[in-house]
Parts: structure tokens; sequence; C-alpha cells
């Protein structure tokens, strides 16, 4: 698979698996998921993506009770994970409301939660999961800061930041953020045009695209897309997933999707979307079909 370089001496496999459902899944066992992450890397889908909140603060204790039990699985992957999202569950649960928390206090203890719920010394990339209306740039990027040069991180990003909390934020640091993980999809193609996407290419850094399957919205029912998808999905021997993420690939600003499933027969697909090759008409007919009309 295809790998893309986030940092200096740090690559992303151009697919990367999701584990926003795992603390979700049914069966949650050391071997179910031990199962997951080795159909992901067989496939060489090598960076996987957490975050604290996930399964209500329970999944990367989850992902890492596989890691212990299998010590050799972490020296064959990337690991990313965000916090800032404080909400009334799990170790929160006393908190009075969903908040932001942007704090150096906040970010330091959030860095401490993962490593030892995941069992790890290092975070290969650490973002800051939701724009916070209260954030102080300069304590935020200080503390950013801080935890790189502590070699707790490797690197740090965003999620879901437009380009002014970019660059609001990246002002107040001397690291440079290295991705901002955003929603992009054929259900959800507003960065095409509003500017988040051309601001990133513009600066060389990767997005990450999360829900790139439109939440599952994608691969069902009878809308224009799902037709398009199908009927290129058949040239190629793959299902509409595959199209919906290779219509991602396809772009020149080097998207990396997220993917998160648990059900383990898709896990096995998931590189199938690089077998799809989009033509520049194509990838066209997909995005007319998500417009719901041509293009002006």
């Amino acid at each position: 698979m295809e790998r893309v370089s986030i940092a200096p001496d740090l690559e992303f496999s151009r697919l990367i698996y999701g584990m926003w459902r795992v603390g979700d899944d049914a069966d949650t066992s050391v071997g179910h998921v031990t199962a997951k992450i080795k159909s992901c890397l067989d496939q060489g889908l090598t960076t996987f993506d957490q975050a604290d909140i996930y399964g209500g603060y329970t999944a990367e204790a989850i992902f890492g009770e596989a890691l212990k039990a299998d010590p050799g699985l972490r020296s064959q992957m990337e690991i990313v994970t965000k916090c800032d999202i404080v909400a009334p569950m799990g170790r929160y649960a006393d908190a009075p409301c969903k908040y932001y928390d942007t704090s150096r206090a906040h970010i330091l203890q959030s860095v401490e939660n993962s490593l030892t719920d995941m069992g790890i010394d290092h975070i290969d990339v650490l973002l800051i999961h939701r724009p916070d209306p209260l954030m102080d740039h300069h304590e935020t990027g200080a503390a950013l800061d801080e935890v790189v040069a502590s070699g707790k991180v490797r690197a740090v990003g965003v999620s879901n930041f437009r380009p002014w909390d970019w660059d609001l934020l990246q002002s107040a640091m001397v690291a440079p953020l290295v991705t901002n993980q955003i929603e992009i999809s054929l259900g959800e193609i507003s960065p095409f045009t509003n500017g988040d996407l051309a601001f990133h290419q513009r600066l060389g850094t990767h997005l990450m695209a999360w829900s790139p399957l439109g939440g599952g919205s994608l691969m069902t029912g009878d809308s224009a897309v799902g037709k398009m998808a199908d009927q290129i999905a058949a040239e190629f021997g793959v299902d509409r997933a595959a199209v919906a993420v290779a219509f991602l690939l396809h772009h020149p600003a080097g998207i990396l999707p997220v993917m998160g499933t648990n059900n383990l027969e898709r896990i096995g697909k998931i590189s199938d979307a690089l077998k799809v090759k989009l033509t520049r008409q194509s990838w066209y007919q997909l995005y007319e079909a998500a417009l719901g009309t041509e293009v002006p």
C-alpha cells in the first residue's frame, strides 16, 4: 500500500483504520480486536485512528489490551489519537455538560491517559479533536510543543478545524501542525469548494477524511450516487464502498480516508479501493451525482 510522509521520519498508510466504533462492537475481546488489527496489517494498512472519547472513553483501553497481549504489533503501526472533548460519561461522568478543554493541564493529562490506556510509550500523532471557542492559542500551542519536546508525542495536528482555526493555533507554535481530520465524502462534498481542501493542498498537509462512506449512508439505498458508484464498481469487481473511497484517493491533495467498521469481512476489503482507477470523467460523474446537478 502507498505510504504518505506526514512529518520527518513519520509515514502513514494511505488508508487508515478508524477505531471510533471498536467499543460499540458486541465482541470487544482481545482475540476479536487482534483479528481486526491483523487484517489491516495484512493489507499494508498500518495507521490506526483513535480518540480518548471513543466508546465513552473505553476504546483506547480496548485497543490497548490487544497491544499488551501481542507486544510485537506496536512496532508495525502508527497510532493517532485525539483529545479536548469532555463529555459527561466514563472518567468525566461528573461533568455538568459537554465542553471542550484545550488547556495545558487537560492536554498533558489526556496524553498520560492515552499512553496508559493503550499501554504504549508514545503517540505518533496527537490531534485537538474539535475547535474550542475558549482556546487560548498561546497556552494550547505551548502545550502541544511541550508534548512533542517530551518525546511522548511525535507530531501534532487538529481535527474539524477551519483554515482560520489552523492559522491561529499554528501562529503560537514551534512544532508544525501535520494534519487536519475533517469530514469529506460523496455525502459531504463542501470541502472541495469551501476552501478547506484548497488551504491544505497549498500547504502540502494531508487531510484525513472521517466518515468517507457518509456514516454508512452511501452503502445503502437507490440514490444517484449509489447507482453511479455501483456502475463503476462493476467495472472493477468491487463494491460501491471501494468506489466512494477511490473518489477521495483520486484527488491530487492526497486525502487519507479513515475507514471505520467492526465487520471483519468489510475490514478485509478496505484495500479494494486501491483497485479502482477513476478517470477525470468518472470522478466528475460521481461528483455530479453528489451535487444532484451538473457542474456550472
